[in-house]
């Protein structure tokens, strides 16, 4: 069955022309001569694409493509905005509003059937990706101080070396992995924490990310004050996982201390999640709430796994096996003290487990995220 492509033009020379142009290519044609009629048939005529005009008496082309990202129904429909428009700040706004692509008027036949091509095949891409939807590993901390980020980073940095990997830093205002890696740039999570929801798609997201030396694409917070007073709505938290899952097999969340609004929304987007505890009396007391929370959101302990994070002599800290008992809750691994160790990865702005890799400690990074991998 051939491609549907719904044209959107006040211009009737211009539909006859696009229209013939992409029936010779064997694709399906869908037409509307107006903003208005465009939502309409975008819903009722399933297009696979929509090419779309900006200059339209009854409503602008940027608007129509605005609403048609707010709509769950056609938010997916790729969008390329096809006008006489030519200055720079009429692409950026077309890309603002969603658009996927960009063609001037007049375009040469072959152009416009490459662009076509093009975008329809990234369509695709990301429908199948979404069909094998990323495993999502949330980390959070019993409190603050635990280690919580350091844990996240190297084991993202283990699953990196073998496989497309995102970790992803909700923590705004807050955040040192920026910091630790040498990140030059460190707002994209502000960035697309500011969006409506609805305005959050693979473009917007992947526009954010950065690629470390380590392998790892970030997500990133920043550590500028300003960014804890951000009004979060916890649905544009979870639309950016969402994203993130068609970007990538493995994404990974460092979502700091306690359970947030942000973490509570985002237990429904994750596979695992990781509870980075101290062994000592008061930390344990509050991983052991925490965890009785969790399961409040139908959250299953199966999927949790506590790591005890030693900072101390051990004759300072309550055993692991103690600890296990005062939790109910296996443990699943112990992270050695590491003092100079991370000293020097943050210096070399790497992860530990890549500076020093015979490492106790980096070995023991490497066999929980062996363990996490084996539960995929």
């Amino acid at each position: 069955m051939a491609e549907r492509i719904l044209i959107v033009d006040d211009d009737l020379d211009s539909l006859k022309l696009i229209g013939l142009m992409l029936q010779r290519q064997g694709y399906d044609i869908s037409v509307a001569h107006s903003g208005q009629q465009a939502l309409s048939k975008a819903q009722t005529d399933n297009p696979s694409l929509i090419i779309l005009d900006i200059m339209m008496p009854d409503m602008d082309g940027y608007e129509v493509c605005r609403r048609l990202r707010q709509n769950p129904a056609t938010q997916p429909i790729p969008i390329i905005m096809f006008t006489a428009k030519t200055m720079v700040d009429d692409k950026v706004a077309g890309f603002e509003a969603g658009a996927d692509d960009y063609l001037t008027k007049p375009t040469h036949p072959a152009e416009l059937a490459s662009r076509v091509k093009a975008v329809l095949a990234r369509s695709a891409a990301q429908r199948h990706t979404a069909a094998d939807r990323a495993h999502t590993i949330g980390f959070i901390g019993a409190k603050g101080g635990v280690g919580t980020t350091t844990l996240a980073l190297n084991v993202a940095a283990s699953f990196a070396q073998r496989d497309n990997t995102i970790l992803a830093d909700f923590r705004p205002g807050q955040s040192t992995l920026g910091l630790s890696l040498g990140a030059t740039r460190s707002t994209g999570m502000a960035n697309l924490l500011s969006r409506p929801a609805s305005e959050v798609n693979a473009r917007t997201v992947e526009n954010e990310l950065i690629k470390h030396s380590s392998g790892l694409r970030l997500l990133l917070s920043s550590a500028r004050p300003k960014e804890m007073q951000m009004s979060v709505n916890p649905e544009t938290a979870a639309a950016i996982v969402a994203q993130l899952g068609m970007l990538a097999r493995f994404v990974f969340l460092d979502l700091g201390a306690g359970l947030s609004p942000i973490a509570v929304r985002l237990l429904q987007e994750m596979d695992q999640l990781i509870l980075a505890v101290e062994p000592n009396r008061v930390a344990l007391a509050l991983a052991r709430a925490l965890l009785q929370e969790v399961e409040q959101y139908a959250f299953s302990q199966s999927r949790a796994h506590v790591v005890l994070i030693s900072r101390t002599q051990s004759s300072l800290q309550i055993p692991w096996q103690e600890a296990e008992q005062m939790l109910s809750h296996e443990i699943a691994a112990v992270i050695s003290p590491m003092p100079e160790l991370a000293f020097q990865a943050t210096e070399a702005n790497a992860p530990l487990i890549l500076l020093q890799p015979n490492s106790l400690v980096a070995n023991q990074y490497t066999k929980l995220a062996e363990s996490l991998a084996h539960a995929v």
